[in-house]
């Protein structure tokens, strides 16, 4: 995923635009097999271009590093995930470019985060908003409303169901003052009223609160999300509250709805094996739910 010991042969540099556009379809529609050859191969070629590394060049290999950071994280892949979000905050410093340190720090947040340092990860989510640089513009409102509603997720995992709750509804003021969803290069994704509404379902649940989460999620038309990928997000977190409830059936339906939006993140993601490892072994195992287990290699 770094790009390190490959020997596909790299793309022309003309062509780096074009295979970076690639990469980031192949994130949003998940799939991760192609993603898998394409985005090391363009982190190579990055390299390859040394000094010629400047401006739009240097952009790219910063955004190939977050939406490498992005993929380690998925996968739990903690230790190389904290190389490519270090990597991707140097290449964005080097490059001058705002709105790429500001998702560099996110992304160092996430994994802050997974580490159980939530109060880390909660300083460098709001001292990267408020950067007066992401004043400028309606892109760098759309980052700063990101880098809000990672910093809720960060109070909820440590606890602070009124923090989460306040910082949520910042990151919501924000969307609605856009006025629509804002596509953000740098973070391979939207920003839009619909998905911070589906940052609420999971910061809900992590605040012990599933009937919360269940009826944030109530509120949020699966079609109405921008990709995909955040599509099969919907439908893992609403899974994750259902089990919680203890509505299995309900929970094995909205798995299957994920893996119909995304097989191949359904069938890779540790997060979704462990929901569907403990689902067998806590209670009945339907025909349904084995297969699946069958098919996310999650069986015991």
């Amino acid at each position: 995923m770094l790009g390190i010991g490959q020997d596909h042969e790299l793309p022309a540099t003309e062509q780096l635009p074009v295979e970076l556009a690639r990469v980031h379809a192949d994130f949003h529609t998940c799939h991760s097999a192609s993603l898998a050859v394409r985005l090391p191969r363009l982190i190579r070629a990055g390299h390859a271009l040394g000094s010629e590394a400047e401006g739009d060049h240097l952009n790219l290999l910063g955004q190939s590093y977050l939406l490498a950071t992005r993929m380690l994280v998925k996968l739990d892949e903690q230790q190389l995930g904290w190389m490519a979000a270090d990597r991707a905050r140097q290449v964005a410093e080097a490059a001058g470019h705002p709105l790429a340190v500001a998702e560099a720090a996110r992304n160092l947040a996430v994994l802050a985060r997974r580490a159980g340092w939530e109060d880390q990860a909660l300083s460098i989510t709001l001292n990267a908003a408020d950067d007066p640089a992401l004043r400028a513009s309606r892109s760098g409102a759309a980052e700063r409303g990101l880098l809000i509603q990672s910093a809720a997720y960060s109070a909820a995992r440590g606890g602070d169901r009124e923090g989460m709750r306040e910082l949520t509804d910042e990151a919501a003021a924000i969307a609605a003052s856009l006025g629509g969803t804002t596509v953000l290069h740098d973070h391979g994704g939207g920003f839009s009223p619909a998905t911070v509404q589906l940052h609420r379902i999971s910061a809900e649940f992590s605040t012990g609160a599933p009937s919360a989460a269940l009826a944030a999620a109530r509120a949020l038309p699966p079609q109405s999300l921008p990709s995909v990928e955040r599509r099969a997000r919907y439908y893992t977190d609403v899974a994750a509250a259902l089990a919680l409830r203890g509505h299995r059936d309900e929970c094995v339906r909205s798995l299957l709805a994920a893996e119909h939006q995304a097989p191949q993140e359904t069938h890779s993601r540790p997060a979704v094996k462990s929901l569907i490892s403990g689902l067998l072994m806590s209670g009945r195992a339907t025909p349904e739910l084995r297969a699946l287990a069958a098919r996310a290699g999650a069986l015991p």
